[in-house]
Order: structure tokens, then sequence, then C-alpha cells
């Protein structure tokens, strides 16, 4: 089965995800909110996105979760799957959080703010600088591209991604393959690749020293900050 059919069962595809999460112990929604808190402390002051794009935004959770964390901008989601953007638009759709299909990303511009998780190493390497090209059209100047990914470095994203039937063959990308990718399409690293969710569950009283190893690039994810120069 293609990853573009595994990603349509909408239905299934939480159910898919957390047989490999759940190895951290931890919830889907866990790391939504740990990516989001990760990405506001980044987004200094006065930094406020106008209009903001999720691209690969799958059934829309974390859409709706950018649009109350920035209740006065405009949040696009994109994705090729049409029967997640229909759950999306369902579920979280308003005149605030839109949702469409990924070809239609040409007809949209002006973002302010560009989130992704987990998208690229889906893609095929060849194609990437294409995607990053059409993100930075996207985007306005000055524009922040907030690209996270999992991190091959982590022996347990490793043994996560194994367990995840649409991440099994998946081809990742290193911190520094991501910079290299963003700065060659003309994008600008705002500061060194940081990281995130070092300790499962089991470890949790130790996830207080996380805020101190975000540069130590061993975390389960890590995020490349850049800015449309």
């Amino acid at each position: 089965m293609s990853t573009e059919a595994l990603f349509d069962l909408s239905a299934e595809y939480e159910e898919m995800l957390n047989k490999g999460i759940g190895l951290s112990g931890e919830s889907r929604q866990f790391f939504i909110e740990g990516r989001l808190k990760g990405l506001q402390a980044l987004l200094k002051p006065p930094f406020q996105p106008s209009r903001i794009l999720d691209f690969g935004c799958g059934i829309g959770t974390t859409s709706k979760l950018l649009s109350e964390m920035f209740p006065q901008a405009e949040v696009l989601g994109v994705d090729t799957s049409e029967n997640a953007l229909e759950y999306a638009t369902e579920h979280y759709g308003s005149s605030k959080i839109r949702f469409r299909i990924l070809h239609e990303l040409a007809q949209e511009s002006e973002f302010s703010l560009c989130y992704v998780n987990g998208v690229f190493h889906h893609i095929d390497p060849l194609q990437r600088p294409g995607v990053v090209t059409n993100i930075y059209n996207a985007m306005s100047s000055g524009g922040m591209f907030a690209l996270f990914e999992n991190n091959p470095w982590n022996p347990g994203t490793r043994m996560v991604m194994s367990r995840i039937p649409f991440d099994r063959d998946a081809i990742t990308l290193t911190p520094p393959e991501t910079v290299e990718l963003l700065t060659k399409a003309g994008f600008k690293t705002v500061c060194p690749p940081k990281s995130f969710f070092y300790f499962p569950r089991q470890l949790a009283f130790l996830r207080p020293l996380e805020a101190v190893l975000t540069h130590l690039p061993l975390g389960a994810q890590y995020v490349v900050l850049a800015t449309k120069a």
C-alpha cells in the first residue's frame, strides 16, 4: 500500500501512529503540544504572524492549536489526502481555519509563518528542493519557516518509525541535511537546530533538563527555524 493510501485512511491514522509512539509512554497530543511550546519559545516577540501555513496538516489537529496560539492569524492547512482534509474541515474548519489540497497552494501567498512536521521524510529526496522552493514562494518577506523532523540520530526515533506502517520506509533527514535544504532554497537559518523529547515517560522526572539540552542533536525530534530573507 502506498504512503498516500495510508494517509487517506483517516480513521486508522491515529491508531497506526499511536502503535509506534506508544513506546514513549506518551500520546500524539503530547508531542503536538510539545512542538508548539518549543516553537513559541523560539518565536520571540514582537513576532506575530498574520497568516500561517500548516504544510502537511493531516487531519487538522495542529492547525486548530496554531489558531489558538495565534488567535489573530488566519491558518491554512494543506495536504495531499482528500479524506484527511474532509475530516479536518468537518472538525476544525472555521472563518479563521481553512483546508485545501496541496496543489492549490500555488494560489496562496504572504504567509508569515509556515509550520511543517514529519513531512519531508516522506518526500523523495530529489523532490525536496522543489517543495521547499514552493513554500519559499508562498511566504512573505521576513516570514518564519519552522521545519520539524524526526531525528535519525536518536535510536528511539528509529525504533518508533519501524513500528509505524507509513514511516517504516521513510528516508529521514539529519539536522545538517535539513539546514542545507533550506539554505539552498534561499532561507536563512535563525539559530542552530533545536532538539526536543529526550526522555520517555518512565524518565519524566528528568524532563526539566530538556530546556538546557535543546542544542544537543539527540532528541527524538528537532526543528530548524529559518526566515525568508
